[in-house]
């Protein structure tokens, strides 16, 4: 069981990663960014509860990532409405709006 779920964990790591450099809408980047930190979450519950399972270590950490990614998902899309606004555009490489 424990090989089925970090190898889940390491295709959507590999998926969220690949997503990630070849994206060029900006939602899709942070969505790709939020499978990750998904991934990454995976294998913190996992292996806190392969390790030690009578401590909960790795699921307090999850808690933490979580909330940590629902603040990033917040504010980045909170950018992303702004830049689409003035420029009508989400793509990342016509993203100059802070250049000097």
């Amino acid at each position: 069981m424990l090989e089925h779920t970090l190898n889940l964990s390491a295709f959507l790591l590999c998926i969220g990663l690949f997503g990630s450099i070849t994206s060029r809408n900006m939602v899709r980047a942070l969505m790709c960014l939020e499978l990750v930190l998904n991934a990454v979450n995976m294998n913190l519950v996992i292996l806190s509860d392969f390790i030690d399972n009578s401590q909960i270590k790795g699921e307090v950490f999850s808690v933490f990532i979580i909330s940590i990614a629902a603040a990033e998902a917040t504010v980045g899309l909170a950018i992303v409405l702004t830049i689409y606004r003035n420029r009508k555009s989400v793509r990342i490489d016509q993203f100059d709006l802070l250049k000097w």
